[in-house]
């Protein structure tokens, strides 16, 4: 089970900061130096603070950079990087900014399609992916209030009841988490005013991207670990189980939970990680292409 309560980010002796990348002034907090390197995008409607509960396990065995996307969390948004696609090609911009030469990412929710389109168009870029509890199906697979979202013909109502509000609902839904008081005072000051409903229109193109994604898919080499919830209503686990199947090499675990499994169920999702980074990765893609070659 996972504690209910958490340590601040004050555990990681380092704030979260900025800096501008491409004209864009993006959020990040980064640990100490290890022998490998890891990205972190955070998922929507959250920040780098979601990460809190299972940072100090894993940067024991990588050095962390946790960045606000775009539009997300503290960073500034520029329409034109609101489009997994566009998206994807900024987190390869984050890693050359952060000289990150072959780094694992974990991109969880709105990262997941953003990942995925990086690795198929940048090939060897990414050592590997932890991605999940993102719209992948075609056709579009997803429960409210997100499917509301995706097709909603009108953002000013959301606008109206302001980002905060929104929020606040939305971490209602936390099963077993207690987040703590620095971490929600966050996510709700990252989305207040018009920022949340601005930040709709990312997921408005999933019509459209997540069929460039289908046909981007078979072409991604780098070995991918699918982590979601079993019992996620939101983005439930057939996306999970469409990109196990399209991926050539991946491997895919349904955690006992619901959305935000990397706060409720965040000491089997860093033990995942953990375990992956350790050789999980390459024995991954050692057994795909055994498979594929029939040995």
């Amino acid at each position: 089970m996972t504690d209910r309560t958490a340590p601040s980010f004050s555990a990681l002796a380092a704030d979260p900061t900025f800096r501008t990348i491409d004209g864009v002034s993006i959020r990040f907090v980064e640990s100490d130096r290890r022998n490998a390197d890891a990205l972190l995008f955070s998922p929507w409607p959250e920040s780098v603070f979601a990460y809190e509960p299972m940072w100090s396990r894993l940067a024991e065995t990588a050095h962390l950079v946790a960045v606000d996307l775009p539009g997300f969390g503290r960073s500034e948004r520029k329409d034109a990087l609101m489009t997994p696609r566009a998206m994807g090609d900024f987190i390869v911009r984050v890693a050359d900014e952060f000289q990150l030469r072959e780094p694992h990412v974990i991109a969880p929710d709105i990262g997941t399609s953003a990942s995925l389109f990086a690795a198929a168009t940048h090939p060897a870029r990414f050592l590997s992916l932890v991605v999940g509890t993102g719209g992948a199906a075609v056709p579009i697979e997803l429960g409210n209030p997100l499917r509301e979202w995706v097709f909603a013909q009108d953002l000013e109502p959301y606008r109206r009841i302001g980002g905060r509000a929104i929020v606040e609902r939305t971490l209602t839904t936390l099963e077993r988490y207690q987040v703590t008081d620095a971490a929600r005072e966050d996510y709700l000051a990252s989305f207040e005013g018009d920022r949340f409903a601005e930040s709709i229109r990312y997921v408005q193109s999933y019509p459209t991207e997540l069929e460039a994604l289908r046909a981007a898919l078979p072409q991604v080499q780098t070995p991918v670990q699918i982590i979601s919830g079993r019992r996620d209503a939101v983005v439930p686990p057939i996306n999970a189980e469409y990109l196990h199947e399209l991926l050539p090499h991946s491997e895919l675990h349904l955690i006992d939970a619901t959305h935000f499994i990397w706060e409720d169920a965040a000491d089997e999702y860093a033990r995942l990680v953990n375990a992956w980074w350790a050789g999980g990765f390459t024995t991954c893609m050692k057994a795909s292409k055994a498979i594929a070659t029939g040995g």
